[in-house]
């Protein structure tokens, strides 16, 4: 099955990809990446550098150079110099849209 198969919601492919930077949970590490397209589920980003060197299953994508625009994410799927990551806690997102009470 291919990644466009496997996907189910629906992407927006970016002309240019967007800078960004992947950041460990612990912040003990950073990696310069770029957002090939994106979803309300996900997206598949390119990394510069080997992918090995991640080490980690969940990591941060840092949208903005300050870094007050990020995403929690797992690593979904890896082909050569493309990744796949799955946003995590996105139910709370699309809950609170629809204008559902979270409940802790």
């Amino acid at each position: 099955m291919s990644e466009a198969e496997q996907r189910s919601d629906r992407r927006v492919v970016f002309e240019r990809p967007i800078e960004a930077r992947l950041m460990a949970i612990d912040g003990t590490w950073q990696r310069a990446c770029k957002i090939h397209d994106v979803s309300e589920l996900g997206a598949k980003l390119v990394i510069d550098g080997a992918v090995t060197g991640i080490g980690q299953k969940e990591f941060f994508l840092v949208l903005s150079p300050i870094g007050l625009a990020y995403r929690h994410n797992e690593l979904s799927w890896v082909n050569g110099e493309f990744v796949g990551v799955q946003f995590i806690n996105r139910g709370k997102a699309k809950r609170a849209r629809r204008g559902e009470t979270l409940v802790k």
